[in-house]
């Protein structure tokens, strides 16, 4: 990971590094306005007819990031997020952790459907719970799990077909997580995770083939500058002989005044953000991880991250917690119906050798070991709040497009060209979704003549 052109900018904040990233899943497009509307529909429904209106209000995108002083954006203002044009558009003006609240939603809406469809949860009395009011008391997959939520089993749960037994051999009416059926939790990727994803270097492996079991070579043909191939004089048009040759590959602004080109001869067709799926997607079939908008990642930023980190599964952002038992079984959850979590305490982990302390954003890099003090707002603009985001975006100019290249924001804060797309962790073989794929090769043995 790292920079994959000049750094003409100057940050020496992207030195390449090699890092190995295990497999995940990842959107295939940005989160759109459609997408972020029915997650506040759930809210207003959940928490806004139990009189938590502040909940739907902290979840709501900041519209006004489109305002400027000497710009007329007022339309896009009072438009962008919510005229059904902008229906599948990527949403802007969510801050980082509004980005985080979205994705912790996404993986109990996700869990909850599964658990019904399989008939552990029933259908009508969740919905009619949840969407007259439920507040505190909506599916929280980790409350779930640990009992803290009680729901109505469906028909199927309480019948002899149900797979699910206890140790007395009857149906069991609720789920653990080693049953197969709930998901891992949705996530904003981690920066390797999100850079890894946006070259998808599969297409620049000279042998792989997908219609054959055969593995291809340990090599990558061409480190390419974007999320495309390198072709053409300048690596941002389409060159193959069709309509849309010498098109632009991205959306992005090409020079000052120039968002989109000229009457009749339109290069990227885009104005502001395009449709999430627009333009051509890279070789892990992801749209636009070059333009469109910038893109919110988990990491917190440091110039050093690249260098500073593991080599496998590199992250900086760690605060390890554990479940908060102080109320007591059976009131384990906060306002929002997730189990409530405080951070471990440092004496208990003093004996530990692989971590020692629970706050970990810092670690060697702001700590007291490290012997730094930054002076936040004094001498530097970069706080543990800081958070990195990638991608260029339609109102950049071409050197961001670049993966490799990096930003910050403070977690609270919001633009009009940044949005995010959720990853999610994938467990088992490294190169399949099947429940019967086995990690490493099972090369057969021969039997040797005597």
């Amino acid at each position: 990971m790292g920079a994959t052109q000049e750094d003409v900018m100057g940050g020496w904040n992207n030195i390449s590094r090699r890092v190995t990233v295990p497999s995940f899943f990842i959107d295939k497009t940005e989160v759109a306005n459609v997408h972020y509307r029915e997650y506040l529909y759930w809210l207003e429904n959940v928490f806004g007819q139990a009189g938590m209106d502040s909940v739907v209000e902290q979840a709501k995108p900041d519209t006004l990031v489109w305002r400027s002083e000497l710009a007329f954006n007022e339309p896009y203002v009072e438009y962008y997020f919510r005229h059904p044009s902008y229906n599948y558009y990527p949403v802007v003006g969510v801050s980082w952790k509004q980005a985080t609240d979205y994705c912790i939603w996404r993986t109990d809406r996700v869990n909850e459907l599964a658990l019904m469809d399989k008939g552990f949860l029933d259908k009508k009395s969740q919905i009619k719970r949840e969407l007259n009011g439920a507040g505190q008391d909506n599916f929280n997959t980790k409350a779930y799990t640990m009992g803290e939520y009680q729901a109505t089993p469906g028909k199927e749960a309480s019948s002899k077909k149900n797979p699910l037994k206890d140790a007395q051999g009857r149906p069991r009416t609720t789920v653990k997580m080693e049953d197969g059926i709930m998901h891992p939790d949705y996530r904003l990727p981690t920066e390797a995770e999100w850079e890894y994803a946006a070259y998808g270097y599969m297409m620049e492996n000279p042998q792989r083939k997908k219609s054959s079991k055969q593995r291809g070579e340990e090599v990558v043909a061409n480190k390419q500058v974007y999320a495309w191939k390198n072709e053409g004089f300048d690596n941002l048009r389409y060159t193959k002989k069709s309509s849309f040759q010498g098109a632009f590959l991205a959306n992005f602004k090409r020079g000052s005044g120039d968002n989109m080109g000229v009457a009749g001869g339109l290069n990227d067709n885009a104005a502001i953000p395009a449709e999430v799926n627009a333009f051509m997607p890279n070789g892990f079939g992801v749209y636009n991880m070059s333009g469109n908008v910038s893109e919110w990642v988990a990491d917190v930023y440091r110039p050093l991250n690249t260098l500073d980190g593991d080599d496998f599964n590199i992250y900086r952002g760690n605060e390890f917690k554990q479940v908060d038992k102080s109320g007591g079984e059976g009131n384990l959850r906060d306002d929002k119906g997730r189990i409530k979590m405080v951070a471990e305490s440092d004496s208990a982990l003093r004996n530990r050798r692989n971590y020692n302390r629970s706050y970990a954003i810092n670690y060697n890099d702001g700590d007291t070991v490290s012997g730094v003090s930054y002076g936040y707002g004094v001498t530097t603009m970069i706080s543990d709040r800081s958070r990195v985001y990638k991608g260029g975006s339609w109102d950049d100019r071409p050197y961001w497009l670049s993966p490799g290249t990096r930003r910050f924001l403070e977690e609270e804060q919001s633009t009009r060209d940044l949005g995010f797309r959720c990853a999610m962790t994938h467990f088992g073989a490294a190169e399949s979704t099947s429940s019967k794929a086995q990690t490493g090769y099972f090369i057969p043995t021969r039997r040797n003549k005597r």
